[in-house]
């Protein structure tokens, strides 16, 4: 009776030095996906925050080109129509903002806890 023991035949152990084990390659793969976990939740509540700074500024910048549109002689006046997809929000809604931002922080802080844990 053969007893097989988790490896080809001739194929090296892992514990062997030199040899690349399946557990090697999981633990990597654990580690990317842990990095890319925190990544993505930082750039998410960095990215929501920085519209939650610049929401003033946006507003300023919306009023102004608003101002330029409306202006009789204006050469932009006759494209008020403009295509479905086509219209930018003046300001960052403070609400999807504020829930995005601490979706990402909750998101980044367990990417981070699970690259310490690991």
């Amino acid at each position: 009776m053969r007893v097989w023991h988790g490896r080809r035949a001739g194929a090296p152990a892992a514990s062997e030095p030199g040899s690349v084990g399946s557990i090697a390659a999981v633990d990597f793969y654990d580690q990317v996906l842990r990095e890319l976990v925190f990544a993505l939740g930082a750039a998410l509540f960095v990215a929501n925050v920085w519209a939650l700074v610049r929401r003033r500024a946006d507003a300023r910048r919306a009023a102004r080109h608003a101002a330029v549109k409306t202006r009789p002689g204006s050469p932009v006046r006759g494209n008020r129509l403009a295509p479905a997809g086509d219209d930018d929000l003046a300001q960052a809604p403070v609400g999807r903002s504020v829930l995005y931002a601490i979706l990402g922080f909750v998101v980044m802080v367990w990417g981070l806890a699970s690259i310490v844990n690991s």
